[in-house]
């Protein structure tokens, strides 16, 4: 489950309202993207040495506009997990840096902006070595650009695309190895697409049921013994 930190900010430095800003460059030739990208970038500066400070790496940084606001969303993550207490750790570690950026005359978010800072959910994709290492265990789907290879082998590349699933068993800088319905198999970073970590359902084992004959004896015994009772009495 995504755990997430949230801080809203609608005020500029020391608590000033922010000054109406006239539209840049950018989105005064229609090219708010560019705008958006370019702030991006500003805020990455910012932002990703306090998450590397606090020892968690920055998975993705993405603004976008919600109706006169931007909203900031940050994705971090740290080998075993992240944690809700260290989610907000990093919001407001994020949201103090960003303070001072401002402070410093930095323009970073121009106007009202709400910051989110979560951790990945499943269903991010598996791009990286650090994201196969951190899903050793889990079921994965991905897209396979050549031939595996057995373990400790190095992979081929000559066949074509396929779709692999199968455990991640083993992930290095270099490689993964899966452990597929044919058996374990190796492939290099460069010959996966992003993998996709898979849900899995198991069934409980069947647990053998107490027959209700025997409970309808052993109800009885007890009916049994409480009529003696009252008839002693």
């Amino acid at each position: 489950m995504t755990q997430r930190g949230r801080a809203t900010r609608s005020t500029g430095p020391a608590g000033r309202p922010r000054r109406a800003e006239a539209p840049r460059g950018g989105e005064r030739a229609g090219g708010p993207r560019g705008d958006l990208a370019a702030r991006r970038a500003r805020l990455r500066e910012v932002i990703e040495p306090v998450v590397a400070g606090a020892g968690y790496d920055l998975e993705d940084l993405s603004v976008s506009r919600a109706g006169r606001r931007h909203v900031v969303r940050v994705i971090v993550d740290a080998d075993g997990g992240i944690n809700l207490d260290a989610v907000a750790e990093v919001s407001r570690a994020v949201s103090a840096a960003l303070d001072a950026a401002e402070e410093a005359g930095g323009d970073i978010v121009a106007g009202e902006y709400q910051l989110e800072v979560s951790s990945p959910g499943v269903d991010r994709p598996l791009t990286l070595p650090r994201h196969w290492r951190r899903n050793v265990g889990r079921l994965v789907k991905v897209t396979a650009r050549g031939a595996a290879a057995p373990p400790g082998r190095r992979a081929e590349q000559p066949a074509g695309d396929r779709q692999v699933t199968g455990r991640v068993v083993e992930a290095d800088d270099e490689r993964v190895v899966l452990e597929t319905d044919t058996g374990p198999a190796t492939w290099t970073y460069a010959q996966l697409g992003p993998g996709r970590v898979q849900v899995e359902f198991h069934r409980l084992d069947e647990i053998e049921e107490t027959d209700e004959p025997d409970d309808m004896d052993d109800t009885d015994d007890f009916d049994d013994e409480d009529d003696v009772e009252d008839e002693e009495r």
